[in-house]
C-alpha cells in the first residue's frame, strides 16, 4: 500500500467529519420539524383572539347564575345533561359545544333546546374516549351567557 499516502495530522479529517455530521444532523431536524403537524386550535384562531375581550364580559357576567347551572356527565347513560337557570324558555337561544382540545376535526356542536325544567341532555356516545370541555352559550334578553366543564369520556370494552 504504498500508493495512500500517510496522514500526518488527523485534525483537518475530524474537523471536516465534524461538520459534515453537524450539517447533517441540522439538515435532518429541518426536514423533521418542517413535517410534523402544526395546527392552531382553531382555524381563526386570530379572529378569536380580537373578540376575547366579549368572551370576558359573557364570563363576568355568567358567574351569578352559575349557582344554578350545570353539566352533568353520566358515564352509564352516555349522557350529558345541561341545566340552566331559570329564565322563559321562549326568550333563550345558543349552543352547546364540545371541544376536543387534542384535535379541532372532533369538535362538534348542537343547538340550545331546553325542557320546562331548563334542562336538555345529549348522547355522548358518538364522541371518542377521552377530555372533552363541554361549553354553553346562551342569549336572553339580549344578554349573551357562556360557562364551560371539563369532563372526560371514557368507554369501557363493552361500549
Amino acid at each position: 500500500m504504498k500508493w495512500l499516502p500517510k496522514i500526518q495530522n488527523p485534525w483537518p479529517v475530524a474537523l471536516v467529519a465534524f461538520f459534515i455530521v453537524f450539517a447533517s444532523y441540522i439538515i435532518g431536524f429541518v426536514i423533521f420539524a418542517s413535517c410534523q403537524k402544526m395546527d392552531l386550535v382553531r382555524a381563526d384562531y386570530y379572529d378569536q383572539e380580537i373578540r376575547f375581550q366579549q368572551q370576558i364580559d359573557r364570563v363576568q357576567r355568567s358567574a351569578p347564575v352559575l349557582a344554578d347551572a350545570g353539566i352533568d356527565y353520566d358515564p352509564a347513560g352516555d349522557l350529558v345533561t345541561v341545566t340552566l337557570p331559570s329564565v322563559k324558555r321562549d326568550d333563550i337561544s345558543g349552543t352547546v359545544s364540545f371541544y376536543r382540545p387534542s384535535d379541532a376535526d372532533l369538535d362538534t356542536n348542537a343547538k340550545l333546546g331546553l325542557d320546562e325544567a331548563g334542562r336538555q341532555s345529549l348522547s355522548v356516545r358518538a364522541l371518542r374516549a377521552g377530555l372533552w370541555k363541554v361549553r354553553v352559550q346562551w342569549t336572553t334578553a339580549g344578554r349573551e351567557y357562556f360557562f364551560e366543564k371539563p369532563i372526560v369520556i371514557e368507554r369501557t370494552a363493552a361500549s
